[in-house]
């Protein structure tokens, strides 16, 4: 897909770094499987992939976490 940002670019599969925050807790998630700008380096994560980042957003705020950075595992 052309990059909706700097329209450019090409999307190709890579990995990302998201942070999340949620509350008080901040997540810091590794290893995102994402869609990348060649061009640009902005990247894209698909619905499925969005979903799971909130559930482990979710679980360290429930669980007290204020801080937390971890490697991306797939449900």
């Amino acid at each position: 897909m052309t990059c909706v940002i700097c329209k450019r670019g090409t999307t190709r599969p890579g990995k990302a770094t998201i942070t999340l925050e949620r509350a008080h807790t901040t997540v810091i998630v590794k290893g995102v499987p994402a869609r990348v700008c060649d061009n640009c380096g902005e990247e894209y994560v698909d619905e499925d992939t969005s979903g799971r980042l909130l559930e482990i957003v979710d679980a360290a705020a429930r669980g007290g976490v204020q801080v937390d950075v971890r490697e991306f595992v797939a449900a």
